[in-house]
């Protein structure tokens, strides 16, 4: 049981602190961070629930709608509410960075518990796929809301649309993650490229995010 749960456990942590090391600014409340992981991690039950409900009463009948267009808006909508409800307007939430921070953890906070979950059903020979796909997959669409949130938070006049992009980008790259698996003979050849361009695309999120912190670091050192 130990080992399952440190391979469970093990590929968020690591990514989180890829994503936290990132920071060469000042770094975030641990706790605040906690807090967000922990929300990700209580989320996964509700999502699990209705997804349940849903699947039990037939209400999508095509896979394709199931899998791909209602699970992916739905486990977005929750990362995303919660972190509109909880950490957009706390008094931590003090640079553009800091969303990149929060996106991540509650992304891997609802990755982890999900991961454990899937290596007690099907044990720890699935591991390493799930660490290189759902969980690295997960904290990624979680850079991507977090970097618009994070843009939100310090752009007034763009606010709605980039909120609003804060929900529809993670989602359009959740939907196209999961569609792949459906084309069940070329998924591994469409995987690849795809997740290829996800790192891509989530880094370049992080690397914008941290010029843009380190210039308000820097314009709030100077007026004090």
């Amino acid at each position: 049981m130990f080992i399952l749960l440190t391979l469970a456990i093990a590929p968020g942590l690591a990514l989180f602190s890829y994503f936290y090391l990132r920071k060469q600014i000042a770094k975030e409340p641990s706790r605040t961070l906690l807090h967000t992981f922990v929300y990700g991690a209580v989320m996964t039950f509700p999502i699990l629930f209705i997804q349940h409900v849903f699947e039990e009463e037939n209400i999508f009948s095509h896979v394709f709608f199931r899998n791909v267009v209602f699970t992916s808006g739905l486990e977005e909508f929750f990362k995303w509410l919660l972190l509109l409800l909880t950490i957009y307007r706390h008094v931590e939430f003090e640079d553009a960075y800091d969303g990149i921070l929060y996106g991540a953890s509650i992304s891997l906070g609802f990755a982890t518990v999900e991961n454990i979950l899937y290596l007690l059903t099907y044990g720890t020979d699935i591991a390493f796929m799930r660490a290189l796909l759902p969980v690295s997959s997960h904290a990624l669409f979680g850079v991507v809301m977090g970097y618009y949130i994070g843009k939100a938070k310090f752009d007034e006049s763009n606010k709605t649309l980039l909120l609003f992009l804060a929900l529809l980008a993670p989602y359009l790259l959740h939907f196209i993650y999961n569609g792949i698996f459906l084309v069940r003979k070329f998924s591994l050849y469409m995987m690849i490229p795809f997740m290829l361009f996800l790192w891509w695309f989530g880094l370049t999120r992080v690397k914008n995010a941290h010029i843009h912190a380190m210039h308000q670091f820097r314009s709030k050192a100077n007026i004090e």
